[in-house]
């Protein structure tokens, strides 16, 4: 017999991108207190490797009481990360209403550092797709996804800079993203027109910051959204410095969180061919003080990619997926 009673516990069904943690968090609960009881009471209907199925019903753990005390050590420990408070943009504004900061819910990535820089942004909007009758701006949504990842990340107690930052977008849940041009480069400078001064620009704070956390565990992150022909989908690739062995650590890790979510979220699919290759060229990776990683996340022209943008679970899942490929990475630091 069953040492818990499952028509006592709420029911919940597995979505694309979902890992226990996430799972846990979306309903209210940590994976520290709860994380241990959920697999116990699902684990006729987990992987080989404590991992959900999509589709799958899920039980929840019940709430635990918490006294009083620890009560308030947790309104505490929740408080936004300190760097987001650094930026020109508050943090409820940057990551919008409906969403606002994250609450801190482990400490994961406590020490590390991450540089958030989503493609283009400004006057440039990047790569264009249709949609319909609509426009796809690639800077839409690359930072619509970054900003997923900044505050998942926060979540887990890591110190976040958002490099392009919009001062009211926030985290959005529609399919089409209304392009504009009003992102400024953190902490508070009109984004360049001219490509080289652009990034430069965005490099040249990079590097300050990471002046400033000497000796702690930090990486650039770089997101964009690929613009070959449209009838041309991919996968997702990623792309490090020849001479960084910390950034092909990096790449490979979230890679191979992509290729074994990919094969749970979608079974029937060929085989993911993203993959993990060199590429010194790019002026961010070149010239970032931090180890960078610079991933093309799918093509905004095609309309089979275009669905992995449209669908705002489909964009939580990448800013998920990448998360999980840095808490290996940072885990598995020497």
């Amino acid at each position: 017999m069953s040492a818990f009673c499952q028509s006592t516990y709420r029911r919940v069904v597995a979505k694309p991108g979902d890992g226990v943690h996430t799972l846990l968090y979306r309903h209210g609960l940590t994976p520290s207190q709860h994380g241990r009881q959920f697999r116990e009471l699902n684990k006729k209907n987990l992987t080989s490797r404590n991992g959900l199925i999509v589709g799958r019903t899920y039980l929840l753990p019940r709430k635990t009481a918490t006294p009083a005390k620890a009560a308030s050590r947790a309104r505490t420990v929740t408080a936004p990360a300190p760097t987001t408070r650094r930026a020109t943009i508050s943090p409820r504004t940057l990551f919008g209403p409906k969403y606002g900061p994250a609450p801190v819910r482990d400490h994961l990535l406590r020490g590390a550092v991450y540089y958030l820089s989503p493609g283009h942004g400004g006057p440039d909007p990047g790569a264009i797709g249709t949609y319909g009758t609509n426009k796809l701006a690639e800077d839409e949504y690359a930072y619509d996804i970054t900003l997923r990842l900044a505050r998942v990340l926060m979540a887990h107690d890591a110190t976040v800079y958002m490099m392009v930052q919009d001062p009211n977008d926030g985290i959005r849940d529609e399919s089409v993203l209304k392009m504009d041009n009003d992102e400024v480069t953190y902490p508070n400078q009109v984004i360049p027109l001219n490509q080289l001064a652009r990034l430069r620009q965005r490099i040249t704070q990079v590097n300050k910051l990471h002046a400033r956390h000497k000796g702690a565990y930090q990486r650039l992150l770089c997101l964009h959204v690929d613009s070959r022909s449209a009838g041309q989908n991919i996968d997702v690739f990623f792309y490090h410095h020849a001479n960084s062995k910390a950034g092909l650590s990096l790449a490979k890790n979230i890679h191979k969180v992509f290729t074994a979510r990919y094969k749970r979220a979608q079974p029937n699919r060929a085989t993911y061919s993203g993959n993990v290759s060199t590429r010194s060229t790019l002026y961010e990776v070149r010239t970032s003080h931090a180890p960078a990683v610079f991933m093309e996340l799918g093509n905004i022209r095609n309309a089979k990619d275009q669905r992995r943008f449209l669908v705002d679970d489909n964009r939580q899942a990448l800013a998920n997926w990448i998360c999980d490929g840095l808490i290996a990475d940072y885990r598995g630091r020497k």
